[in-house]
C-alpha cells in the first residue's frame, strides 16, 4: 500500500485491528523486519510497517533529503495521511534514531514508545559501521550490491554481524532486502545518501526535548549487539522520563525483532496493557 504525501509515495504494509501501531526499521532493511513479531500482535493492534525513504517500495526521488530529519518528518506526514491521532511506535536500528526526533518533536502523538538496539544520542555512525562507510565513500557499494544479489553467501556474510544466526536467513528475506536498494542506479544513489547523511548532531540537540517525554516508554535491548552497546539502553532510561522498564535479551543482536519476535512481542503486549491500564487510572480519576 501507499499513502501520498509531500515527501513522496510512502509503502506501507498493514494488519490487524485496534489502536495503530507504527513499526519504523533502519538502514538497508524494510518494514519486512517486523513480519513475525506483527503475526503475534495483530490480535491487538492495527500494525503499520513503514518503508523509510530510500528503501523498500517508498517511491524516493533523485537527490530527495532522506535525512534522519526527513524521515522524522515524513513519519509525522504519514500518520496525518492515515489520520493517525496518536500511535504506539517501535524502532530498530537508525529507525531508532528517526523515532527519537519523531517523538521528541511531535510528543502529543506518541501513545507509547518502544525502542530497540539503535542509534542514539551521540553514539553513532558507530565504528563499526565504518567499513561501511569507506565503501560508500570510495563508490563500492553498487559493487556490493551486485555481489550480494548473485550470491546469497555473500549477502550473509555481509549481514551476519547484525544476526546471531546469519545461516538461518533466507535468500529470499535477503532479496526482501536487498532488491529495492539495488534496483537502479537511482536507487542505488538514494542509499548512498542515506548513508553518508547518517548524523548524531540533530540527535543531540533533542536531548532537552527527550529529557520531557513523558510518553510511556519500553526499552528492549540485545546485549550482544557489536554496533551499540546495552550502556544506551541505560542512556534511554535514565533521559526519557516516561521510561517504565528496560528489558535486556542477552547475547541478542541488532536484528533481534527477526530473530526473537516472541521475545520483543511479549514485552510489547505487556507494554501496552500497562499503558493502557495507566491511561485509564488517570482519565478515571479526573
Amino acid at each position: 500500500m501507499y499513502a501520498t504525501t509531500p515527501f513522496g509515495d510512502i509503502s506501507y504494509s498493514e494488519r490487524g485491528s485496534g489502536p495503530a501501531a507504527l513499526f519504523v526499521h533502519g538502514v538497508f532493511l524494510n518494514g519486512h523486519l517486523w513480519r513475525h513479531v506483527i503475526d503475534r500482535v495483530a490480535d491487538v493492534r492495527r500494525c503499520i510497517a513503514v518503508d523509510l525513504l530510500a528503501h523498500g517500495a517508498t517511491r524516493t526521488g533523485l537527490d530527495q533529503d532522506v535525512s534522519f530529519d526527513a524521515q522524522a518528518a515524513m513519519l509525522a506526514a504519514l500518520c496525518d495521511r492515515l489520520a493517525l491521532d496518536q500511535v504506539d511506535v517501535v524502532s530498530n536500528d537508525s529507525g531508532t534514531a528517526i523515532v527519537q526526533l519523531f517523538a521528541a518533536r511531535n510528543p502529543g502523538r506518541i501513545r507509547s514508545l518502544t525502542l530497540t538496539n539503535g542509534d542514539v544520542h551521540d553514539n553513532f555512525p558507530p565504528p563499526a559501521a565504518e567499513p561501511l562507510l569507506a565503501a560508500t565513500r570510495q563508490g563500492l557499494l553498487p559493487e556490493i550490491g551486485r555481489r550480494m544479489l548473485a550470491d546469497v553467501e555473500e549477502a550473509r556474510a555481509q549481514f551476519a554481524i547484525g544476526y546471531e544466526h546469519p545461516e538461518h536467513v533466507s535468500e529470499e528475506t535477503l532479496r526482501t532486502y536487498l532488491e529495492p536498494l539495488f534496483a537502479s542506479p537511482e536507487s542505488v544513489q538514494n542509499l548512498e545518501q542515506f548513508i553518508m547523511g547518517i548524523d548524531c548532531r540533530s540527535n543531540v540537540a533533542v536531548e532537552p526535548l527527550l529529557r520531557r517525554l513523558t510518553a510511556p516508554t519500553l526499552v528492549v535491548w540485545g546485549t550482544g549487539d557489536v554496533f551499540f552497546g546495552v550502556e544506551w539502553a541505560h542512556w534511554l532510561r535514565d533521559t526519557i522520563p516516561g521510561t517504565r522498564r528496560v528489558v535486556e535479551l542477552p547475547g541478542a543482536k541488532l536484528f533481534f525483532p527477526e530473530e526473537r519476535p516472541e521475545a520483543l512481542a511479549e514485552a510489547l503486549c505487556e507494554h501496552w496493557r500497562q499503558a493502557e491500564t495507566a491511561g485509564a487510572g488517570v482519565a478515571s480519576s479526573a
